[in-house]
């Protein structure tokens, strides 16, 4: 059959899979940009929950928050739904969410924004990542921050493991002034922290003031300030992290 619109696959100096992806894209058409969700249409708020539950992973946190109190005025968890938020408004009384994602157009994050406008929480993007250090004006900024809240609050992020324990520890250093193995415990398994991946870079932010304050006794915020690189933590961490991986491999193989 002949088909003058269609190309032939001689025509593409492809492999044979290229070629046949480049046909059904001929065929099917360019994939639709996504619509951001309007909550106001009943279409609008089906997507944003169907973001939610199944994009964003939420059936996985239906029954688990990973949510505990850290102090008496501030908990850590997991990305909330609308229903857990009421309960932290109803519940713990909750005034302000830290949301350590950022803002986002996804539906997980419009119907964050609107529970917390329903029920009176302030919700602060306050971005933060699972595989990277924070730049030194992003910990003056937490420590700011801290200080400038209402509480009770709540800081979350997509697990409650990873962004919400470095939150949480400088949490610990910057407003409660803990000790700083005290502190560091927020980056633990017990929030389901695994520190043998790449978000281990976390860790090694830990153990690199661990190791030059007590050779030199300096404080946490001097330290940050004068002593602490976060480009060069990263790159000895991941030249380990290659080296671990790439051992691994060979003791696999034999």
């Amino acid at each position: 059959m002949n088909c003058v619109s269609c190309p032939s696959l001689t025509q593409f100096p492809l492999n044979l899979s290229s070629r046949l992806k480049l046909l059904s894209g001929r065929f099917m058409g360019a994939k639709r940009t996504k619509r951001v969700a309007e909550l106001s249409t009943k279409g609008g708020r089906k997507q944003a929950n169907r973001e939610l539950i199944w994009g964003d992973h939420g059936f996985l946190r239906l029954k688990f928050s990973n949510l505990h109190q850290i102090s008496d005025e501030m908990w850590r968890s997991n990305q909330p739904s609308p229903r857990q938020i009421g309960d932290h408004a109803r519940i713990r009384g909750v005034k302000s969410i830290i949301n350590l994602r950022g803002a986002s157009p996804k539906g997980y994050y419009l119907l964050e924004k609107e529970a917390c406008d329903k029920y009176g929480i302030n919700l602060i993007d306050f971005q933060l990542f699972s595989r990277e250090l924070p730049p030194k004006e992003k910990i003056h900024e937490a420590r700011s921050l801290f200080q400038s809240i209402t509480y009770p609050a709540l800081m979350h992020c997509k697990s409650g493991s990873d962004r919400a324990g470095m939150m949480s520890l400088l949490y610990k250093l910057l407003r409660e002034e803990v000790d700083f193995e005290v502190a560091s415990e927020q980056l633990s398994f017990k929030y389901l922290h695994i520190k043998y991946g790449k978000t281990g870079v976390l860790d090694a932010f830990v153990e690199t003031f661990r190791r030059e304050s007590a050779e030199t006794s300096v404080s946490f915020m001097d330290w940050v300030e004068n002593e602490y690189n976060p480009i060069e933590i990263k790159e000895k961490f991941l030249k380990e992290f290659r080296s671990r991986f790439n051992l691994s491999e060979i003791l696999a193989r034999e």
